[in-house]
């Protein structure tokens, strides 16, 4: 499959969706900046792969990540960013959303896993009462917290710096 063709708007993501449920798939739903990839990420996306048959990835807006990250980020646009994303194999499909969390796109795709890296916890999660309204599983996967792309850009400045 063509990377660029995995990266859907809502609308479209929503019918693709349809087709999938039809057939009996479990659909994830995972979501991040995923502003300079590491192995974490690969490691978070293929934890939430397992946990279904159709990953989807929310991504965050520009917009949204600079309120969640602050100035300076991202290092990426959310087209480089998503097309990356969609590059990797664990991966079914991506979205770009604009929000602050997931909340409407749990109640717009519902999917049947929301994902959540090992930073959180279960109760921890930020739509974690919404998914339970919805009867959306939380799942909390990857590999332990040893990665942030905020410490990868501190050691890139300091090589250079």
């Amino acid at each position: 499959m063509n990377t660029r063709t995995k990266i859907l708007q809502r609308t479209s993501l929503c019918d693709r969706l349809k087709e999938h449920r039809q057939r009996g798939q479990k659909i994830v739903l995972a979501n991040g900046c995923f502003d300079l990839i590491h192995a974490g990420h690969v490691r978070y996306l293929e934890g939430a792969r397992r946990e279904g048959d159709v990953l989807v990835v929310a991504l965050n807006s520009d917009s949204s990540m600079r309120g969640l990250k602050g100035p300076g980020r991202p290092v990426l646009t959310a087209e480089a960013r998503a097309e990356l994303v969609a590059a990797l194999a664990a991966v079914d499909y991506v979205v770009i959303f604009d929000e602050p969390d997931v909340r409407a796109l749990l109640r717009e795709l519902r999917p049947t896993v929301h994902a959540k890296g090992t930073d959180y916890t279960t109760e921890s999660v930020p739509e974690r009462d919404e998914a339970a309204r919805l009867g959306i599983r939380v799942a909390i996967v990857g590999d332990p917290k040893l990665h942030s792309t905020r410490d990868l850009m501190a050691r890139i400045r300091q090589a250079h710096g």
